[in-house]
This record gives C-alpha cells, sequence and structure tokens, in this order.
C-alpha cells in the first residue's frame, strides 16, 4: 500500500448507510470507491452459481481469488459484472447478502481477497466501505468511520428499499434477518465487525444522508485529507 493515497474508511452494519454514502462521499471528492461487500457478495454468488457448498471453505477460497469480476461506473450508478453477465441486481438480494455473510466467515476467503481490497487504494484517494476497512484491510487510513443505526431503522430502510423496487417483503422478517447477520458478523472469529479503535462512530438513525456526507467531507477537510467544497 502506498502510504501517500489518503483512504476514508466506512464500516458498519447492513443498512446503516454505508454504501450510499461512500459512494457520494467519493464522487464529491474525486476519490476511487471500494465496495467490499460487493467482492463478498460476488465470491457467494459465483459459488452458487457454480454449486459449491457454501461450507467448503477451499473451494470458495478459490472462487475468491480468481474472481471474473467488472465493476463499470456509470454517471451515478455501478454495473458489475461476473462472468461477462450483469450481476448488478443479483448480489443485493437478500439472500446473496445472506450467502456472503457466511461466506465472509471464512479464514481463506478472506484472506484470498485481501490483497484485492488494497490494490483499490490510489491517487487521489479511496473511500472504502465494509466491515473490517479499517480493523483489517486499511489499518493505517488516516481517517476511519463506523456507520451504525438501530437496527429496527435499518429494516425499515430495506424494507422502503424493496417496495420501490417493487419487491414484496415482510418487515418482521427483515429485521429478524438484520439481527441475525449482526449477530453473525460481530461472532466471527476472523475480522468481527467492530469500531476500529481510533474510528469515529456515526449513528445515522436520525440523519439524513446529506447531513451524513457533509459532516464526513468535513472531517476530511479539517484532516487536511481533502480540500472544502
Amino acid at each position: 500500500m502506498s502510504d501517500s493515497v489518503p483512504v476514508l474508511t466506512i464500516d458498519g452494519p447492513g443498512g446503516a448507510g454505508k454504501g450510499t454514502i461512500s459512494r457520494l462521499v467519493a464522487a464529491r471528492l474525486g476519490w476511487h470507491l471500494l465496495d467490499s461487500g460487493a467482492l463478498y457478495r460476488l465470491t457467494a454468488l459465483a459459488a452458487v452459481k457454480h454449486e459449491v457448498p457454501l461450507d467448503d471453505e477451499p473451494a470458495l477460497a478459490g472462487i475468491a481469488a480468481s474472481l471474473d469480476v467488472v465493476f463499470l461506473a456509470e454517471n451515478d450508478a455501478t454495473t458489475v459484472l461476473l462472468e461477462g453477465e450483469d450481476a448488478t441486481t443479483a448480489i443485493r438480494t437478500e439472500q446473496v447478502g445472506d450467502a456472503a455473510s457466511r461466506v465472509a466467515a471464512l479464514p481463506a476467503v478472506r484472506q484470498a481477497l485481501l490483497q484485492r481490497q488494497r490494490n483499490f487504494r490510489k491517487a487521489p484517494g479511496l473511500v472504502a466501505d465494509g466491515r473490517d476497512m479499517g480493523t483489517v484491510v486499511f489499518t493505517d487510513a488516516p481517517l476511519k468511520i463506523f456507520l451504525t443505526a438501530s437496527a429496527s431503522e435499518r429494516a425499515r430502510r430495506r424494507h422502503l428499499q424493496l417496495r420501490e423496487a417493487g419487491v414484496d417483503a415482510s418487515l418482521s422478517s427483515l429485521l429478524k434477518e438484520i439481527q441475525a447477520r449482526d449477530a453473525r458478523d460481530m461472532q466471527r472469529s476472523v475480522a468481527p465487525l467492530k469500531p476500529a479503535i481510533d474510528a469515529i462512530t456515526l449513528d445515522t438513525t436520525r440523519l439524513t444522508i446529506p447531513e451524513v456526507v457533509d459532516r464526513l467531507t468535513e472531517l476530511l477537510t479539517e484532516r487536511g485529507l481533502a480540500s472544502a467544497t
């Protein structure tokens, strides 16, 4: 890693707003973006596609190491291709998210994806979104953020997203899935979900997306990592 390239790490549980906020901050600054969760979701999706059991650690590590994936940035969105096919929508389903949480708990898979994630660190800067960006992948990042929100609020947000996409979902079921995923992510033996020692925790339960983006931009500016916009 190049220590001269600044990194903003944004970790936290699913539904805290990491993805949207990371993308907006990166766009505002003109920095690169790493959606680490997408790599784990793609690994899980590829495993399902090739009928690889989600507890076959050696096989899953092999999939992670050789992922045929392309990220295509187009205006405000990113298209994700897996083995030449559009997987943008598929990797965002609750089923793939649950599978990704299981895959991410496997040490060999995490090791296989580690250097691939670090390779995203390029000038002028990187916004890294995930669950262990500040604790494992970019431990020297000059600004680390841990975004959180209540489980009920995160379930409400996800329910709204699904309704807007025309998908019928149970709010109570979503809440249970989020709570189960939180427990699994926090209790795994390798890279458990937790704030880095030097991270700033920001609860987004009652904050709007623009308010969070403004706050993170202010913190970067205060630390001399970005120019005022």
